[in-house]
């Protein structure tokens, strides 16, 4: 007979879990505890401004450094690798830049010459910047100029599309030059500046120059445009046509003074990396300029320029008292100035 369910002991209907189940229900506990813990941890850091760091890496990049330029030793302070605040050299920013100073005189040539290595696509020689005074007012102004046309932030229309090799600009004596000597050469070297000295040997053709300049500021005989170059033989032509009367009086010791400041500045430069051209010299042998581009170290080029001399020839054709002016430089060392043709 068939024993009835319904007598059996109410033990027999309990099912008594395994042991496992305890211990994995104790890891689910402790597992939510911990994420608990992480989010509250995470929360407090938020609110102390503590940013937790997710496993992320810091990578640090680092530029790779140029590669050594073949030069000699005693030229290493001349070669930069400039790095631009306004914008980024690229490809170029392994390119060595040489930086370069035109020291020279108003009417001088200084235009003309500029104007022939800017014609180099490798040159980049930002005009007469120190005409404007606040930029010479004083040393601070003028390092801080300096420094900013050197480290290639000074954009002008000398600026090229291909790699700066020689950065520099025009500097006349009389614009904070000499009077800040000291300080300027030893800028010159500590930052490894060369100059190029642009003179003319005949004083007496500059001093024509600078009167009849100064005349057509006022005057603008090119339709009422005041032009210090030009670019046509009939725009010479025009300003050509005006004559100086030079004072006699004053002429040979004003050509002394602009002798000797010459002089001073050759002296004052002296221990700065230097090369001396003479206008007339270029003029008459434009191979001359190979000597400039290899002072500067940059692949030699022909330069041409649209510039038209505007005083050419003799001299006698551009001054009212000739005789006069003859007369008195007669039997002194200017004399050869009247005869020279450039």
């Amino acid at each position: 007979m068939a024993e009835d369910p319904s007598f059996l002991p109410k033990d027999g209907f309990v099912l008594k879990l395994p042991k496992k189940s305890s211990l994995v229900l104790r890891m689910v506990v402790l597992l939510f505890v911990m994420v608990c813990a992480v989010y509250i941890c995470s929360i407090c850091l938020k609110q102390i401004g503590v940013s937790p760091n997710y496993g992320f890496l810091n990578v640090e990049v680092f530029e790779r450094p140029c590669p050594e330029p073949n030069i000699e030793p005693w030229d290493i302070p001349f070669v930069h690798y400039p790095k631009p605040k306004t914008y980024n050299r690229d490809e170029c920013s392994c390119h060595p830049v040489r930086y370069f100073a035109i020291l020279s005189m108003q009417r001088s040539g200084s235009g003309w010459f500029e104007t022939l290595l800017n014609n180099h696509t490798n040159i980049s020689s930002n005009g007469e910047i120190f005409s404007v005074k606040d930029r010479r007012a004083n040393v601070s102004t003028i390092f801080e100029t300096l420094d900013k046309v050197y480290n290639l932030d000074w954009l002008s229309s000398a600026s090229k599309n291909e790699c700066t090799s020689a950065v520099g600009f025009k500097w006349m004596l009389n614009q904070g030059l000499m009077k800040h000597h000291e300080e300027i050469v030893e800028y010159f070297k500590t930052r490894g500046v060369s100059a190029i000295f642009l003179f003319r040997k005949n004083l007496l053709r500059r001093m024509i120059s600078v009167l009849a300049n100064s005349y057509d500021r006022d005057a603008k005989l090119l339709n009422g445009t005041h032009k210090s170059h030009t670019h046509s033989a009939k725009e010479a032509e025009i300003l050509a046509g005006y004559k100086p009367m030079i004072n006699t009086t004053l002429l040979i010791n004003e050509l002394r003074q602009i002798q000797e400041m010459t002089l001073k500045a050759l002296a004052y430069f002296n221990t700065t990396r230097h090369i001396l051209v003479y206008y007339e010299d270029v003029v008459k042998n434009l191979t001359r300029l190979d000597d400039v581009q290899e002072f500067l170290k940059v692949p030699k080029r022909k330069l041409k320029s649209r510039q038209v001399k505007i005083h050419g020839g003799s001299l006698s054709k551009h001054v009212q008292n000739w005789e006069e002016v003859m007369t008195t430089l007669k039997g002194t060392n200017f004399e050869n100035f009247l005869h020279q043709e450039f």
